[in-house]
């Protein structure tokens, strides 16, 4: 006698489960394609018929494309990523710095506090500057 075999998509559970796995592969995959696409487009070192190679070729053969890129240019994908980040948080930093304004209060305090205490302010001029900064 012979017994059926039980696949795990005979059970609800299982099936289920196998599903789910499916799904989450495929984002994945349009995750990393889109990936790829993005720091193709991005990367200024390559020429334009360098990108439309890389593009044909990702696109008639999607899994092997996205694989030989990664293989050949994963590692710069990663360092123009980073050089970028580091990009944009100079110019965030001198961004803060310009609205924040080129030197604070005490800043402006400490420079008039070092001119009275050299001798180059007399103290009504002192009192004058210091009125000015704290208004």
């Amino acid at each position: 006698m012979h017994t059926p075999a039980h696949l795990a998509a005979d059970y609800p559970v299982l099936s289920i489960f196998w599903t789910t796995c499916l799904l989450f592969l495929w984002i994945l995959w349009f995750m990393l394609l889109f990936r790829v696409f993005g720091d193709l487009f991005r990367d200024d070192s390559l020429s334009g018929w360098s990108k439309a190679g890389w593009t044909v070729f990702v696109l008639v053969l999607p899994f092997l494309g996205v694989f030989i890129y990664l293989i050949a240019r994963g590692r710069s994908m990663g360092q123009r990523e980073m050089s970028e980040a580091k990009e944009r948080e100079a110019e965030f930093r001198s961004y803060v710095r310009d609205a924040a304004g080129s030197s604070s209060t005490t800043d402006e305090l400490a420079k008039i506090a070092e001119l009275h205490n050299a001798g180059k302010l007399t103290d009504e001029e002192y009192q004058r500057a210091k009125a000015k900064i704290l208004s």
